[in-house]
């Protein structure tokens, strides 16, 4: 089982280290919220989860069938809350494919990305947005 090991480093930033592979990462609190805004926030690891997730399952989806999806993107656009209590209101996902697929292929992946991992585990009160280009 992966274990991250996480620890506070003072004023407002935390190291968290994955204990397979030994990177680590920092974050820091938003400039809206006390900090300095030097690294990524806890919620931006949550946005980062949902792009790299609905990347990796088309990745994965892609890799079985030997489709290229070298260059596949998703900008992960975060928005809070503007009122207490502080959350996450939406996520909004534009996700590029390459040009090289067929219609039937990126119908195949866009349904995947719907399901991924992260997405199925995220809150319903969190508006989540899979745009496509």
């Amino acid at each position: 089982m992966p274990t991250i090991h996480c620890s506070y480093g003072g004023d407002l930033h935390c190291i968290a280290r994955h204990q397979q592979s030994g990177v680590e990462i920092q974050t820091d609190a938003p400039t809206d919220h006390d900090g300095r805004g030097e690294s990524f926030s806890p919620t931006d690891l949550l946005a980062t989860a949902l792009g790299t997730c609905v990347l990796t399952i088309m990745g994965i989806t892609a890799r079985r069938r030997g489709w290229d999806l070298g260059d596949a993107k998703a900008n992960v656009e975060k928005v809070m809350t503007t009122h207490p209590p502080r959350r996450i209101e939406t996520l909004r996902v534009d996700i590029t494919l390459p040009t090289n697929l067929t219609k039937e292929q990126r119908k195949l992946l866009q349904r995947v990305a719907q399901d991924c991992p992260v997405k199925r585990n995220l809150d319903s009160t969190i508006n989540i947005e899979l745009n496509w280009a």
